[in-house]
């Protein structure tokens, strides 16, 4: 009698273990991998370019708010510029003071130091320094593709940030953009005969295009448009920051249920 009391115990307790391990890798999967990169010029040229803080600060601030962690990696590791800082008022100044934001950005994580396995969701941040290094990435690419189909985890970009998921293939060879409407910043709202845009290594429009994605994307521009298809969600320009934001969140927990 007394040895199966004993048996219905250590089952109990057993259970009761493995439920809460359950709860705290739940817990611990409510990280999101910001993708930022380390280039400070188009290119070969002596155009200086940045990683666009408000792209950064308007999605982090509602993930942080919605009791998400943020991670930030880069190709090099380190510090990344920031800039397209037009307006210093509200969040965008708060986060200009924040101690452990802005140590983030100097300290970002290399991609070897990333645990693929801790994030739901990885974000690509937009500015003219993510057409650079990011999308070529092999180590990001694969990180990328863990978090979406390993860890049944969102893929997602803002404006030239669209740029780091073009080159992203699923296990089966596909491209992940291939079949979906994707967005990002279209070549209607690029400056062409600029000398900027010349030091590119390809158009965002034209990469989805030619890998089999739906090209979608304001007319209008600066309207706050963006794309959801499925766990694929992609943004326009510093306008869509915010609401993107909460439709990730709408689908992380839809998704980690």
């Amino acid at each position: 009698m007394h040895k199966y009391l004993w048996l219905s115990v250590i089952l109990f307790i057993g259970i009761s273990v493995i439920a809460q391990t359950s709860h705290t890798t739940y817990k611990l999967s409510k990280k999101i991998l910001f993708v930022v990169s380390n280039a400070h010029f188009y290119g070969s040229s002596d155009i200086a370019t940045s990683n666009h803080f408000s792209e950064i600060v308007l999605p982090y601030s509602e993930f942080i708010n919605a009791g998400y962690e943020i991670d930030f990696v880069s190709p090099e590791g380190g510090r990344v510029p920031v800039g397209y800082i037009y307006n210093t008022s509200g969040v965008i100044e708060e986060y200009l003071y924040d101690n452990v934001f802005m140590d983030k950005l100097e300290n970002t994580l290399s991609p070897d130091e990333v645990d693929q396995d801790a994030y739901c969701a990885i974000f690509y941040v937009g500015g003219g320094a993510i057409m650079f290094e990011v999308p070529s990435d092999k180590r990001i690419q694969n990180i990328a593709m863990h978090i979406y189909e390993k860890n049944n985890g969102v893929v997602a970009s803002i404006c030239h940030g669209t740029a780091g998921i073009v080159h992203l293939k699923k296990a089966n060879g596909e491209y992940l953009v291939s079949g979906k409407d994707i967005n990002g910043f279209p070549d209607k709202f690029e400056n062409k005969e600029k000398e900027y845009y010349k030091t590119f290594p390809f158009s965002i429009q034209n990469a989805i295009e030619k890998h089999g994605g739906q090209f979608k994307y304001s007319e209008e521009g600066w309207d706050g448009y963006f794309e959801v298809d499925g766990r694929v969600i992609t943004g326009q320009d510093p306008s869509s920051g915010r609401e993107m934001a909460k439709s990730i969140i709408a689908e992380l927990e839809r998704s980690q249920k």
